[in-house]
């Protein structure tokens, strides 16, 4: 996979300035977050296949949070080496439904597989899919192949460049 390399540290170091991020928009508005990011395994986080299917992802976000007549009270994109990010703030829509939006998005649109849409309520807790998500590689439980590292990061690596390349070309 073709793109700028980061390290754990600086990856580390993203995530809790977005976890940071993530507090002061709960202290501001008060309401429910989506926080949109990308599953991209190993070192390269980002590159123009990967904005490309971020931008696809932010589009789907954007148009169902208009249909459900959400209001977005504040936003935040970042765009760096690790990783393509989008946080917003929305009122008139309740964590769940937001959470249905996501998930809908995630399972449904072509290189979805790849969207981590992460609803957090206003109270600051993360609300969580009801069925797991699958393996890129095989279909099984993807928490389960990660944690028991069934697959390299090279395999799975390869596994996102084709779906990219199957989907954006």
């Amino acid at each position: 996979m073709t793109g700028n390399e980061i390290t754990l540290p600086q990856m580390l170091a993203r995530r809790e300035a977005r976890a940071e991020s993530q507090r002061l928009f709960l202290a501001e508005h008060e309401s429910p977050l989506v926080s949109f990011t990308m599953n991209i395994p190993g070192p390269v986080k980002t590159n123009p296949e990967i904005r490309r299917a971020f931008d696809i992802g932010e589009i789907l976000l954007l148009e169902g949070l208009a249909r459900m007549d959400a209001q977005i009270l504040a936003a935040d994109e970042i765009h760096e080496d690790t990783g393509d990010e989008l946080l917003l703030a929305v009122g008139n829509a309740s964590p769940e439904k937001l959470k249905d939006l996501a998930v809908s998005i995630e399972n449904f649109s072509q290189v979805g597989r790849l969207f981590d849409i992460d609803i957090i309520d206003s109270e600051g807790r993360k609300l969580s899919r009801q069925e797991f998500r699958k393996c890129i590689i095989c279909g099984k439980q993807a928490q389960e192949c990660a944690r028991s590292r069934v697959h390299s990061v090279s395999d799975l690596q390869e596994a996102v460049t084709r779906l990219l390349s199957e989907n954006l070309h």
